[in-house]
């Protein structure tokens, strides 16, 4: 008989292996001694401990699911029960004991993790609710519907929920999208109504400006290209290919309309520059006639001299007040010789300036007597009134006077 410390073999070539629960008949051996029949379930053995080394190696080193770790150990567990083999096979079994609950807590971190990561996903996935349902509301259509499409993006990449989590929280981000779509398609449809309106408004413009572009009515064909460019700015934009042709339209009759204007105003002012040249010595002239000595004579000339500055014709607008304001002061100037020279040889006038005079110096004397007796009687008051009342007329007889003077006596 043969034996180590795990195993023997009997006197028949019996072999067992010794365990914590006693020994367990293993196999036979017939044909060789008892030590060759030991070394060749010692191998066995060995084979069980490579065996069980490659699983935890796996367990510890890859991402082996835990059911499949499970199914493993559960195999060999039952090699190792019914292992024909010698050796220690109660610490084989302590290995894959050791092994279930290693298997057993990274199935803990795994479930733990995989909690984690959904409940991170599904804070992800409201956060990205709220804002698509914040966009939803929002008028930045370009900027808003680029980050939309990103959110998409980011949600695609989120790990899955529950069924029913992942569905109630999809349907709201789903219509957040649906909402900012279907404004934005309403928003775009009324604008390109209204950029409908604003051509067909902007083609009627068109036509009027090109129908007045010959027209020599020129104050009121301008000011009526005022009012249609004020018409343009207030009908808003057309659709951007119909805009610029529109715009080049009507811009190119205002052009033709106001570089006719602007050919005929420069003719005209070179006209208006010569003819106040030629009324600049006209003022010369009229003015020559002052101060007047012959009235009759300048009379004759100043009018002689008007009636080639009516032939002249029109100066520029900003020297016309300077220039007609010369020829208004010669003319005041005539006027009021011819009122001095009427008033001087009118007769009744003189008479009524002599009677006037008269008047006032029989007044003169009737007061100063009047306040000499009351000055004279003492009634200071009396002659103090009296004299107040005299220097008054005084002023009167000296105006009286000098206008009588006038009529030369």
């Amino acid at each position: 008989m043969s034996s180590d410390p795990w195993g023997r073999v009997d006197e028949t070539g019996t072999v067992y292996v010794r365990t914590a629960d006693g020994e367990r008949e293993v196999g036979s051996w017939q044909a060789g001694s008892p030590e060759e029949a030991l070394a060749y379930f010692e191998r066995k053995y060995e084979g069980l401990v490579v065996e069980i080394g490659l699983l935890e190696r796996r367990v510890r080193t890859t991402d082996l699911a835990p059911k499949e770790a499970l199914t493993a150990i559960e195999h060999l567990r039952t090699s190792v029960t019914d292992a024909h083999a010698v050796g220690d096979l109660d610490a084989l079994a302590k290995r894959l004991d050791a092994l279930v609950g290693l298997v057993e807590a990274r199935r803990e971190e795994r479930k733990a993790a995989k909690a984690k990561q959904t409940d991170e996903a599904k804070h992800a996935k409201e956060e990205l609710v709220v804002e698509a349902e914040q966009l939803a509301e929002s008028e930045q259509w370009r900027s808003a519907g680029e980050r939309l499409r990103a959110l998409v993006d980011i949600w695609k990449g989120l790990p899955r929920l529950d069924r029913k989590a992942d569905d109630e929280l999809w349907h709201r981000f789903s219509h957040a999208r649906s909402v900012f779509s279907k404004r934005r398609k309403a928003h775009f449809a009324a604008l390109d109504a209204e950029r409908e309106d604003a051509r067909r408004r902007k083609e009627k413009l068109v036509e009027e400006a090109q129908s007045l572009s010959s027209s020599t009515d020129w104050g009121p064909t301008a000011a009526r290209y005022r009012e249609l460019m004020a018409d343009w700015k207030a009908a808003g934009r057309a659709q951007r290919e119909a805009e610029d042709d529109l715009w080049n339209r009507f811009r190119g009759a205002q052009d033709v309309f106001f570089a006719a204007r602007s050919e005929l105003f420069t003719e005209r002012d070179t006209e208006q520059r010569e003819n106040l040249a030629l009324k600049e010595e006209l003022a010369i002239e009229a003015e020559k006639l002052l101060p007047v000595t012959d009235l009759k004579a300048a009379r004759a000339a100043f009018r002689a001299i008007n009636e080639r500055w009516e032939a002249i014709g029109h100066v520029p607008r900003d020297a016309r007040p300077r220039i007609e304001g010369r020829m208004q002061a010669v003319e005041r100037a005539l006027q009021e010789s011819e009122e001095t020279e009427w008033r001087r040889t009118n007769p009744e006038a003189r008479a009524r300036a002599a009677g006037l005079t008269g008047q006032l110096q029989a007044a003169v004397e009737k007061l100063a007597a009047q306040a000499q007796a009351a000055r004279d009687s003492g009634n200071t008051s009396r002659a103090e009134k009296l004299e107040r009342e005299l220097e008054g007329r005084r002023a009167l007889l000296e105006q009286a006077l000098k206008g009588l003077q006038e009529f030369g006596g």
